[in-house]
Protein backbone atom coordinates (compact mmCIF):
# COMPACT_ATOMS: atom_id res chain seq x y z
CA UNK A 1 0.00 0.00 0.00
CA UNK A 2 1.54 3.46 -1.07
CA UNK A 3 1.96 6.18 1.49
CA UNK A 4 -0.13 9.23 0.60
CA UNK A 5 2.22 11.52 1.83
CA UNK A 6 5.13 10.25 -0.20
CA UNK A 7 2.84 11.44 -2.98
CA UNK A 8 2.23 14.72 -1.53
CA UNK A 9 5.22 15.82 -1.11
CA UNK A 10 6.06 15.19 -4.92
CA UNK A 11 6.78 18.60 -6.20
CA UNK A 12 5.27 19.19 -10.07
CA UNK A 13 5.99 22.69 -11.32
CA UNK A 14 7.78 23.51 -14.44
CA UNK A 15 11.71 23.18 -14.03
CA UNK A 16 11.57 21.23 -10.40
CA UNK A 17 12.84 18.01 -9.74
CA UNK A 18 9.96 15.36 -9.40
CA UNK A 19 10.29 12.78 -7.24
CA UNK A 20 7.44 10.16 -7.37
CA UNK A 21 6.50 6.85 -5.43
CA UNK A 22 6.45 4.42 -7.66
CA UNK A 23 5.12 0.44 -7.69
CA UNK A 24 7.22 -2.27 -8.94
CA UNK A 25 6.86 -5.63 -11.34
CA UNK A 26 5.85 -5.76 -15.01
CA UNK A 27 2.18 -6.93 -15.21
CA UNK A 28 2.24 -7.31 -11.26
CA UNK A 29 -1.18 -6.66 -9.37
CA UNK A 30 -1.02 -3.62 -7.51
CA UNK A 31 -3.21 -2.28 -5.09
CA UNK A 32 -2.50 1.74 -3.87
CA UNK A 33 -4.72 4.43 -2.41
CA UNK A 34 -3.95 7.95 -2.22
CA UNK A 35 -6.51 8.13 0.97
CA UNK A 36 -6.51 6.15 3.48
CA UNK A 37 -9.55 4.02 3.43
CA UNK A 38 -10.57 4.53 -0.14
CA UNK A 39 -9.92 0.98 -1.03
CA UNK A 40 -13.02 -1.71 0.19
CA UNK A 41 -11.36 -4.52 1.97
CA UNK A 42 -12.94 -7.80 0.91
CA UNK A 43 -15.07 -6.85 -2.23
CA UNK A 44 -14.62 -4.92 -5.01
CA UNK A 45 -18.19 -3.17 -4.98
CA UNK A 46 -20.28 -3.05 -1.89
CA UNK A 47 -23.29 -0.92 -1.91
CA UNK A 48 -21.61 1.94 -0.99
CA UNK A 49 -17.84 2.60 -1.65
CA UNK A 50 -15.75 3.97 1.32
CA UNK A 51 -15.46 7.75 1.46
CA UNK A 52 -18.23 8.33 -0.86
CA UNK A 53 -16.94 7.32 -3.97
CA UNK A 54 -17.84 5.72 -7.18
CA UNK A 55 -16.68 1.74 -8.00
CA UNK A 56 -16.22 1.21 -11.43
CA UNK A 57 -14.14 -1.17 -13.21
CA UNK A 58 -11.18 -0.52 -16.47
CA UNK A 59 -11.50 -3.92 -18.11
CA UNK A 60 -8.26 -4.09 -21.03
CA UNK A 61 -9.10 -7.42 -22.40
CA UNK A 62 -12.50 -9.35 -23.01
CA UNK A 63 -14.26 -10.59 -19.25
CA UNK A 64 -13.24 -14.53 -20.62
CA UNK A 65 -9.62 -14.41 -21.34
CA UNK A 66 -7.71 -16.82 -19.38
CA UNK A 67 -6.23 -15.42 -16.42
CA UNK A 68 -2.93 -15.32 -17.04
CA UNK A 69 -3.88 -12.26 -19.73
CA UNK A 70 -6.76 -11.03 -18.18
CA UNK A 71 -5.85 -7.05 -17.51
CA UNK A 72 -8.38 -4.90 -15.56
CA UNK A 73 -8.23 -2.53 -12.82
CA UNK A 74 -10.86 -1.38 -9.92
CA UNK A 75 -10.69 2.25 -9.27
CA UNK A 76 -12.60 3.77 -6.89
CA UNK A 77 -13.15 7.68 -8.14
CA UNK A 78 -15.28 10.69 -7.32
CA UNK A 79 -17.38 10.68 -10.06
CA UNK A 80 -18.05 7.79 -12.54
CA UNK A 81 -16.31 8.60 -15.56
CA UNK A 82 -20.16 7.84 -17.51
CA UNK A 83 -20.42 11.66 -15.94
CA UNK A 84 -19.90 13.99 -18.93
CA UNK A 85 -21.88 15.26 -21.68
CA UNK A 86 -22.08 14.29 -25.74
CA UNK A 87 -18.67 13.82 -27.46
CA UNK A 88 -17.93 16.27 -30.90
CA UNK A 89 -15.81 15.79 -33.86
CA UNK A 90 -12.92 17.95 -33.66
CA UNK A 91 -10.03 18.41 -36.42
CA UNK A 92 -7.59 15.48 -36.40
CA UNK A 93 -4.65 18.02 -37.10
CA UNK A 94 -1.44 15.77 -38.32
CA UNK A 95 -2.88 13.02 -37.23
CA UNK A 96 -3.30 9.50 -39.23
CA UNK A 97 -5.22 6.46 -38.27
CA UNK A 98 -5.19 2.77 -40.03
CA UNK A 99 -5.85 1.67 -42.97
CA UNK A 100 -3.20 4.09 -44.33
CA UNK A 101 -4.36 4.46 -47.75
CA UNK A 102 -3.76 7.98 -48.60
CA UNK A 103 -0.81 6.85 -51.17
CA UNK A 104 0.13 3.50 -52.35
CA UNK A 105 2.50 1.53 -50.26
CA UNK A 106 6.15 3.00 -51.42
CA UNK A 107 8.97 0.22 -51.60
CA UNK A 108 11.73 2.91 -51.08
CA UNK A 109 13.93 3.76 -48.38
CA UNK A 110 13.27 6.58 -46.87
CA UNK A 111 14.48 9.14 -43.83
CA UNK A 112 13.90 11.62 -41.63
CA UNK A 113 15.96 14.68 -39.89
CA UNK A 114 14.08 15.38 -36.80
CA UNK A 115 10.80 17.19 -36.69
CA UNK A 116 10.42 20.85 -36.01
CA UNK A 117 8.83 21.82 -32.41
CA UNK A 118 6.53 24.89 -33.80
CA UNK A 119 7.35 27.96 -32.36
CA UNK A 120 3.29 28.93 -31.57
CA UNK A 121 1.72 27.24 -28.69
CA UNK A 122 0.96 23.74 -28.81
CA UNK A 123 0.49 20.72 -26.69
CA UNK A 124 0.86 17.09 -26.94
CA UNK A 125 -2.17 16.50 -28.73
CA UNK A 126 -1.93 19.39 -31.19
CA UNK A 127 1.88 18.07 -31.74
CA UNK A 128 1.31 14.74 -32.64
CA UNK A 129 2.00 14.11 -36.40
CA UNK A 130 2.17 10.55 -38.26
CA UNK A 131 4.51 9.63 -40.28
CA UNK A 132 2.79 6.05 -41.25
CA UNK A 133 1.31 2.81 -39.80
CA UNK A 134 -0.50 -0.44 -40.54
CA UNK A 135 -3.35 -2.65 -40.05
CA UNK A 136 -6.83 -1.61 -39.52
CA UNK A 137 -8.05 0.12 -35.98
CA UNK A 138 -11.12 -1.10 -36.21
CA UNK A 139 -10.39 -4.75 -36.06
CA UNK A 140 -7.34 -4.02 -33.52
CA UNK A 141 -4.59 -5.21 -35.81
CA UNK A 142 -1.24 -3.02 -36.49
CA UNK A 143 0.42 0.12 -35.41
CA UNK A 144 0.35 3.45 -36.27
CA UNK A 145 4.26 5.40 -35.86
CA UNK A 146 3.53 9.28 -34.81
CA UNK A 147 6.25 11.68 -34.16
CA UNK A 148 4.63 14.14 -30.76
CA UNK A 149 6.62 17.61 -29.80
CA UNK A 150 5.22 20.01 -27.57
CA UNK A 151 5.79 23.57 -25.77
CA UNK A 152 3.11 23.95 -23.59
CA UNK A 153 1.34 21.36 -20.76
CA UNK A 154 -2.10 20.21 -21.03
CA UNK A 155 -3.14 22.48 -18.23
CA UNK A 156 -6.92 22.34 -18.41
CA UNK A 157 -6.85 19.51 -21.50
CA UNK A 158 -7.33 15.47 -21.50
CA UNK A 159 -6.64 12.80 -24.01
CA UNK A 160 -7.78 9.20 -23.94
CA UNK A 161 -6.88 6.74 -26.69
CA UNK A 162 -9.83 4.26 -27.55
CA UNK A 163 -7.88 2.75 -30.39
CA UNK A 164 -4.53 1.61 -28.66
CA UNK A 165 -2.14 2.12 -26.56
CA UNK A 166 0.60 4.42 -27.16
CA UNK A 167 4.04 3.80 -26.32
CA UNK A 168 5.97 7.09 -25.59
CA UNK A 169 9.46 7.16 -26.79
CA UNK A 170 10.93 10.85 -25.32
CA UNK A 171 14.09 11.91 -26.90
CA UNK A 172 14.10 15.79 -26.13
CA UNK A 173 12.87 17.17 -22.66
CA UNK A 174 10.97 15.12 -19.65
CA UNK A 175 7.54 14.78 -19.38
CA UNK A 176 4.92 14.56 -16.61
CA UNK A 177 2.41 12.10 -17.36
CA UNK A 178 -0.66 12.71 -14.60
CA UNK A 179 -3.14 9.73 -15.62
CA UNK A 180 -6.65 8.53 -14.08
CA UNK A 181 -4.36 5.92 -11.60
CA UNK A 182 -1.46 8.59 -10.85
CA UNK A 183 1.56 10.17 -11.91
CA UNK A 184 5.09 8.81 -14.57
CA UNK A 185 8.07 10.94 -15.36
CA UNK A 186 9.89 9.76 -18.12
CA UNK A 187 12.76 11.70 -20.35
CA UNK A 188 15.30 10.45 -22.69
CA UNK A 189 16.31 7.02 -22.31
CA UNK A 190 13.10 5.85 -20.83
CA UNK A 191 9.70 5.00 -22.23
CA UNK A 192 6.10 5.10 -21.15
CA UNK A 193 3.24 2.96 -21.97
CA UNK A 194 -0.64 4.09 -21.36
CA UNK A 195 -3.23 1.62 -21.99
CA UNK A 196 -5.76 2.14 -24.62
CA UNK A 197 -8.80 3.64 -22.88
CA UNK A 198 -6.76 5.31 -19.88
CA UNK A 199 -7.15 9.23 -19.25
CA UNK A 200 -4.28 11.39 -18.95
CA UNK A 201 -2.64 14.71 -19.96
CA UNK A 202 0.55 15.64 -20.92
CA UNK A 203 2.90 17.87 -18.74
CA UNK A 204 6.12 19.20 -19.88
CA UNK A 205 8.87 18.86 -16.75
CA UNK A 206 11.50 21.37 -18.47
CA UNK A 207 10.76 23.00 -21.56
CA UNK A 208 9.84 21.71 -25.11
CA UNK A 209 9.52 18.12 -25.81
CA UNK A 210 9.85 15.82 -28.91
CA UNK A 211 9.79 12.13 -29.27
CA UNK A 212 8.20 9.30 -30.49
CA UNK A 213 4.68 6.94 -30.56
CA UNK A 214 4.03 3.72 -31.14
CA UNK A 215 0.32 3.68 -31.39
CA UNK A 216 -0.31 -0.31 -30.67
CA UNK A 217 -3.83 -1.55 -32.28
CA UNK A 218 -2.79 -4.90 -31.16
CA UNK A 219 -2.63 -7.06 -28.31
CA UNK A 220 -1.04 -4.56 -25.31
CA UNK A 221 2.97 -4.72 -25.02
CA UNK A 222 3.80 -7.57 -22.71
CA UNK A 223 7.46 -9.10 -22.65
CA UNK A 224 9.06 -11.32 -25.12
CA UNK A 225 9.80 -15.10 -23.95
CA UNK A 226 13.55 -15.45 -23.39
CA UNK A 227 13.66 -18.88 -24.90
CA UNK A 228 17.39 -20.43 -24.40
CA UNK A 229 18.25 -17.63 -22.69
CA UNK A 230 16.48 -18.91 -19.46
CA UNK A 231 15.18 -16.99 -16.79
CA UNK A 232 16.82 -13.23 -16.50
CA UNK A 233 18.17 -11.02 -18.67
CA UNK A 234 16.79 -8.70 -20.91
CA UNK A 235 14.09 -6.76 -19.80
CA UNK A 236 13.07 -7.53 -16.23
CA UNK A 237 10.27 -7.64 -14.59
CA UNK A 238 11.16 -5.88 -11.46
CA UNK A 239 12.69 -2.90 -12.91
CA UNK A 240 8.92 -1.73 -14.78
CA UNK A 241 7.47 0.69 -12.78
CA UNK A 242 3.53 1.71 -11.97
CA UNK A 243 2.41 4.84 -10.47
CA UNK A 244 0.56 5.04 -7.02
CA UNK A 245 -2.77 6.80 -6.46
CA UNK A 246 -2.66 10.39 -6.95
CA UNK A 247 -5.78 12.12 -7.71
CA UNK A 248 -6.89 15.89 -9.18
CA UNK A 249 -10.21 16.93 -7.07
CA UNK A 250 -10.95 20.33 -10.08
CA UNK A 251 -14.18 21.11 -10.14
CA UNK A 252 -13.76 23.16 -13.16
CA UNK A 253 -14.17 23.24 -17.08
CA UNK A 254 -11.65 21.25 -18.98
CA UNK A 255 -12.02 19.51 -22.47
CA UNK A 256 -11.39 15.81 -22.54
CA UNK A 257 -9.94 14.62 -26.27
CA UNK A 258 -11.00 11.18 -27.40
CA UNK A 259 -9.68 9.24 -30.09
CA UNK A 260 -11.98 6.98 -31.57
CA UNK A 261 -11.99 4.88 -34.79
CA UNK A 262 -9.47 6.78 -36.21
CA UNK A 263 -10.75 10.51 -35.25
CA UNK A 264 -10.35 12.92 -32.39
CA UNK A 265 -13.64 14.20 -30.91
CA UNK A 266 -13.57 16.12 -27.74
CA UNK A 267 -16.13 16.89 -25.07
CA UNK A 268 -16.34 19.40 -22.20
CA UNK A 269 -16.58 18.37 -18.87
CA UNK A 270 -17.00 20.41 -15.46
CA UNK A 271 -14.19 18.60 -13.59
CA UNK A 272 -11.38 16.42 -14.03
CA UNK A 273 -11.08 12.97 -15.29
CA UNK A 274 -8.26 12.34 -13.23
CA UNK A 275 -10.08 11.84 -10.03
CA UNK A 276 -9.15 8.03 -8.97
CA UNK A 277 -8.35 8.35 -5.17
CA UNK A 278 -7.86 4.19 -4.97
CA UNK A 279 -7.19 1.37 -7.05
CA UNK A 280 -6.14 -2.09 -7.58
CA UNK A 281 -5.37 -4.27 -10.80
CA UNK A 282 -3.23 -4.82 -13.65
CA UNK A 283 -4.25 -2.92 -16.37
CA UNK A 284 -2.32 0.61 -15.65
CA UNK A 285 0.19 2.63 -17.67
CA UNK A 286 4.16 2.06 -16.77
CA UNK A 287 7.41 3.47 -17.19
CA UNK A 288 10.69 1.93 -17.77
CA UNK A 289 14.40 3.09 -18.07
CA UNK A 290 16.39 1.46 -20.83
CA UNK A 291 19.79 1.83 -19.26
CA UNK A 292 18.03 -1.39 -17.30
CA UNK A 293 18.05 -3.33 -20.37
CA UNK A 294 20.51 -6.39 -20.07
CA UNK A 295 22.08 -6.74 -23.25
CA UNK A 296 22.96 -10.27 -24.72
CA UNK A 297 25.50 -10.60 -27.21
CA UNK A 298 27.84 -12.80 -29.03
CA UNK A 299 31.02 -13.97 -27.23
CA UNK A 300 32.57 -16.02 -30.66
CA UNK A 301 32.20 -15.14 -33.61
CA UNK A 302 28.88 -13.62 -36.01
CA UNK A 303 26.42 -10.45 -35.33
CA UNK A 304 22.99 -12.18 -33.64
CA UNK A 305 20.02 -11.24 -34.86
CA UNK A 306 18.44 -7.83 -33.52
CA UNK A 307 15.87 -9.92 -31.47
CA UNK A 308 17.76 -10.27 -28.43
CA UNK A 309 17.33 -6.52 -28.17
CA UNK A 310 13.53 -6.68 -27.81
CA UNK A 311 12.11 -5.03 -25.12
CA UNK A 312 8.71 -5.31 -25.39
CA UNK A 313 6.55 -7.27 -27.86
CA UNK A 314 2.92 -7.47 -29.35
CA UNK A 315 1.73 -10.79 -30.13
CA UNK A 316 -0.24 -12.33 -32.52
CA UNK A 317 -2.04 -15.72 -33.01
CA UNK A 318 1.12 -16.92 -34.76
CA UNK A 319 3.96 -17.17 -32.40
CA UNK A 320 7.00 -15.31 -33.44
CA UNK A 321 5.52 -12.79 -35.31
CA UNK A 322 5.27 -9.69 -33.80
CA UNK A 323 1.97 -6.99 -34.62
CA UNK A 324 4.80 -5.08 -33.53
CA UNK A 325 8.40 -5.39 -31.67
CA UNK A 326 9.65 -2.77 -29.38
CA UNK A 327 13.88 -2.93 -29.81
CA UNK A 328 16.56 -1.61 -28.86
CA UNK A 329 20.39 -0.66 -29.54
CA UNK A 330 21.95 0.72 -26.85
CA UNK A 331 25.80 0.74 -24.85
CA UNK A 332 27.59 -2.14 -25.30
CA UNK A 333 30.49 -4.44 -26.02
CA UNK A 334 31.32 -6.10 -28.70
CA UNK A 335 34.09 -8.61 -29.12
CA UNK A 336 33.05 -11.22 -31.59
CA UNK A 337 36.46 -12.58 -33.48
CA UNK A 338 36.54 -12.41 -37.38
CA UNK A 339 33.35 -11.09 -37.52
CA UNK A 340 31.66 -7.43 -39.32
CA UNK A 341 30.41 -5.97 -36.27
CA UNK A 342 27.76 -3.49 -37.15
CA UNK A 343 24.58 -4.78 -38.16
CA UNK A 344 24.90 -6.78 -41.84
CA UNK A 345 23.43 -5.78 -45.03
CA UNK A 346 20.23 -7.32 -45.19
CA UNK A 347 16.49 -7.57 -46.63
CA UNK A 348 13.43 -8.45 -43.53
CA UNK A 349 10.04 -9.71 -44.11
CA UNK A 350 9.46 -7.60 -41.39
CA UNK A 351 9.20 -3.88 -41.51
CA UNK A 352 11.16 -1.39 -39.50
CA UNK A 353 10.73 1.79 -38.52
CA UNK A 354 14.08 3.09 -36.23
CA UNK A 355 14.57 6.28 -34.32
CA UNK A 356 17.46 8.31 -32.68
CA UNK A 357 17.41 9.29 -29.28
CA UNK A 358 20.90 9.90 -28.78
CA UNK A 359 24.54 9.99 -30.27
CA UNK A 360 25.62 7.47 -33.26
CA UNK A 361 24.20 5.00 -34.36
CA UNK A 362 27.01 1.95 -35.45
CA UNK A 363 25.24 1.44 -38.98
CA UNK A 364 25.28 5.05 -40.02
CA UNK A 365 28.25 7.02 -39.74
CA UNK A 366 26.27 10.21 -40.57
CA UNK A 367 22.53 11.34 -41.91
CA UNK A 368 20.55 9.51 -39.16
CA UNK A 369 20.67 12.15 -36.55
CA UNK A 370 18.97 11.94 -33.41
CA UNK A 371 14.84 12.88 -33.26
CA UNK A 372 15.60 11.62 -37.30
CA UNK A 373 13.69 8.37 -38.37
CA UNK A 374 14.38 5.76 -41.35
CA UNK A 375 11.59 3.23 -42.96
CA UNK A 376 12.99 0.21 -44.28
CA UNK A 377 9.51 -1.72 -44.90
CA UNK A 378 9.28 -5.53 -46.19
CA UNK A 379 12.23 -6.91 -48.59
CA UNK A 380 13.85 -3.33 -48.72
CA UNK A 381 17.62 -3.85 -49.01
CA UNK A 382 19.65 -2.09 -46.26
CA UNK A 383 22.72 -2.16 -44.72
CA UNK A 384 25.30 -0.12 -43.30
CA UNK A 385 26.69 3.00 -45.56
CA UNK A 386 29.92 3.13 -47.44
CA UNK A 387 32.12 5.10 -44.66
CA UNK A 388 31.10 2.13 -42.16
CA UNK A 389 31.09 -0.72 -44.18
CA UNK A 390 34.53 0.81 -45.26
CA UNK A 391 35.67 1.19 -41.58
CA UNK A 392 34.32 -1.69 -40.43
CA UNK A 393 35.25 -4.51 -42.46
CA UNK A 394 39.25 -3.52 -42.31
CA UNK A 395 39.29 -2.11 -38.71
CA UNK A 396 41.46 -4.69 -35.82
CA UNK A 397 39.27 -5.92 -33.93
CA UNK A 398 40.09 -5.33 -30.35
CA UNK A 399 36.94 -5.07 -28.05
CA UNK A 400 34.95 -2.15 -28.58
CA UNK A 401 32.25 -0.27 -26.61
CA UNK A 402 29.74 1.13 -27.99
CA UNK A 403 28.92 3.79 -25.81
CA UNK A 404 26.85 6.81 -25.60
CA UNK A 405 24.02 5.56 -28.17
CA UNK A 406 20.30 4.74 -28.06
CA UNK A 407 18.46 4.09 -31.14
CA UNK A 408 15.30 2.18 -31.24
CA UNK A 409 13.03 0.22 -33.98
CA UNK A 410 9.39 -0.63 -34.10
CA UNK A 411 9.07 -3.48 -35.97
CA UNK A 412 5.63 -5.14 -37.35
CA UNK A 413 4.71 -8.13 -39.29
CA UNK A 414 2.75 -5.94 -41.91
CA UNK A 415 4.01 -2.97 -44.26
CA UNK A 416 3.97 0.60 -42.70
CA UNK A 417 2.83 2.67 -45.20
CA UNK A 418 3.79 6.18 -45.07
CA UNK A 419 1.22 9.22 -44.86
CA UNK A 420 1.46 11.50 -47.24
CA UNK A 421 2.26 14.45 -45.19
CA UNK A 422 5.68 11.95 -44.18
CA UNK A 423 6.85 11.94 -47.34
CA UNK A 424 5.80 15.31 -48.68
CA UNK A 425 7.38 17.17 -44.81
CA UNK A 426 10.18 19.64 -45.22
CA UNK A 427 12.59 17.02 -42.55
CA UNK A 428 12.25 14.27 -44.91
CA UNK A 429 15.95 13.21 -46.46
CA UNK A 430 15.22 12.97 -50.63
CA UNK A 431 18.76 11.61 -50.91
CA UNK A 432 18.57 9.08 -48.84
CA UNK A 433 19.44 6.36 -51.40
CA UNK A 434 22.89 7.97 -51.89
CA UNK A 435 24.75 6.46 -48.51
CA UNK A 436 24.65 3.32 -50.46
CA UNK A 437 26.44 4.78 -53.53
CA UNK A 438 30.05 4.74 -52.45
CA UNK A 439 29.80 0.72 -52.01
CA UNK A 440 32.49 0.12 -54.64
CA UNK A 441 33.51 -3.95 -56.25
CA UNK A 442 36.02 -5.55 -54.42
CA UNK A 443 34.96 -9.27 -56.48
CA UNK A 444 38.61 -10.49 -57.68
CA UNK A 445 37.58 -13.70 -60.10
CA UNK A 446 39.99 -17.17 -58.74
Amino acid sequence: MSDPTAVAAARTSIGDPVVLDHLTGFGNHHVTEAAAGALPVGRNSPQRAPLGLYAEQISGTAFTRPRGANARTWVYRIRPSAAHPPLRRIGNGSLRTAPFTEVEPDPNRLRWNAIDIPTEPVDFVDGLFTAGGNGEVMTHAGIGVHWYRANRSMADRYLVDADGELLLVPQQGRVLLHTELGRLQVGPGEIAVVPRGIRFRVELADGPVRGYVCENYGAPFTLPERGPIGANGLANERDFRYPVAAFEDRDEPVQVVQKFGGNLWAADYDHSPLDVVAWHGTYAPYAYDLDRFMTIGTISFDHPDPSIFTVLTSPTDTPGLANADFVIFGPRWLVGEDTFRPPWFHRNVMSEFMGLVHGVYDAKAEGFVPGGASLHNTFASHGPDAETYARASSVELAPQKVGDTLAFMFESRWTIVPTAQALAAPHRQHDYDAVWSGLPRHFRSP
